[in-house]
């Protein structure tokens, strides 16, 4: 039996016909860029949410850095985040010229830990704290942050707050969605995202009209009128085929959500006593899955063994970003945050998408078991 880490093909066969004609309207409408696919899309993602505005632009990516840049961090500026994520998160403040500020993060939870946040900020030099201008949670695997105490430590240092919510869609902290926290809270529509496109898209989400008028801004150039740039800007723009691609899938949302969860339940169950460490669920949060990730001793023996079965894993992340080549100036180490490190070092994900049927399901259960006998 052969299983990759994700079937799109199958979830789009499971709505074909929902999804050809939403692309077909499109197509015939000649209208691709910011049309009112995408406008009812910000609407719709915006409501999800549980928040008031929506911008739809090119990718996840895009959407941290104008998120950020809509708040006002610029160059010199720092930014502190988990070093334990993809590349994106610290890639969006470093573009624009800020500093990234690492803070290890929780061994349960694989996010970001809120005593070290706090710890972080306390000892710095009160005469450079004034660069300090953001935080960015990354709600990660599909779990949100402690954003109660997160948001408690932004408050108390006059810090904004923009979520990385690319892996947490739909996912919820004390009965309140991700992205809903924070000033800004960022989603990609990447393929592999559990609300996905077919292509790159992205989406910030706020309470805050200003913050929106901005980013809309910012994603046409700089333009409000055609042709008037009023700052530097980018091409960042969700396309209509995309929009309509999403709106299709998200009505289908929170049904795959909750296969994703009777999966995990079924692993959960089976692998709860033979030796690894399984997915932890914080106090108050429902998770998503968008991976399940367990932790290993025999990582790396595992994923030979499991590709040997025919079974698709994959490590995320092997590498914590303090430790990429291109950080080297920012002068961390091996060592430096040791619960990432240990981390990136055991941590491997399992298929987990709402298509996989309860024989497939029962066979990775079987092949994780006779690895660890």
């Amino acid at each position: 039996m052969e299983i990759p880490l994700l079937d799109l093909k199958k979830q789009y066969l499971s709505i074909k016909n929902e999804l050809d004609v939403a692309v077909k309207k499109v197509i015939e409408s000649q209208y691709f860029i910011l049309s009112p696919e995408v406008e009812n899309l910000e609407k719709e993602l915006a409501l999800y949410c549980g928040v008031s505005h929506a911008a739809g632009v090119a990718s996840g990516t895009d959407a941290l850095i104008l998120a950020l840049r809509a708040l006002g961090v610029g160059k010199g500026d720092v930014v502190i985040t988990t070093p334990f994520t993809f590349f994106a998160t610290s890639e969006a403040i470093s573009i624009l010229g800020a500093k990234p500020l690492f803070v290890d993060i929780e061994q349960a939870t694989y996010n970001i830990d809120p005593d070290k946040l706090e710890e972080v900020i306390k000892r710095s030099d009160p005469s450079k704290r004034n660069a300090y201008k953001a935080i960015i949670p990354v709600h990660l695997y599909g779990q949100c942050a402690n954003m109660e105490r997160i948001m408690g430590i932004a408050k108390r240092y006059n810090l904004r707050v923009v979520e990385d919510c690319a892996q947490a869609i739909g996912a919820e902290y004390n009965g309140k969605k991700a992205g809903s926290f924070g000033e800004t809270g960022c989603f990609s529509f990447f393929p592999s995202k559990n609300l996905n496109a077919f292509g790159d898209g992205g989406m910030v989400v706020s309470n805050g009209i200003d913050i929106v008028k901005r980013i809309k801004k910012l994603r046409v150039h700089g333009s409000q009128e055609l042709y008037i740039h009023e700052e530097i800007g980018y091409n960042s723009r969700l396309d209509s085929l995309q929009a309509a691609i999403v709106r299709v899938k998200l009505k289908h949302l929170d049904g795959w959500l909750e296969r994703r969860r009777e999966i995990a339940s079924k692993y959960n169950k089976a692998f709860s006593k033979i030796g690894i460490k399984i997915p932890e669920v914080g106090k108050g949060n429902k998770h998503t899955y968008h991976q399940y990730t367990i932790a290993i001793d025999e990582r790396d023996e595992f994923v030979e063994y499991m590709a040997d079965k025919k079974i698709s894993v994959r490590v995320y992340y092997p590498v914590p970003l303090h430790l990429q080549p291109c950080y080297k100036d920012l002068n961390y180490s091996i060592g430096s945050f040791p619960v990432a490190e240990h981390a990136s070092e055991k941590v491997v994900s399992l298929p987990v998408y709402p298509e996989l049927t309860d024989e497939q399901v029962a066979y990775i259960i079987d092949s994780v078991k006779d690895f660890l006998k």
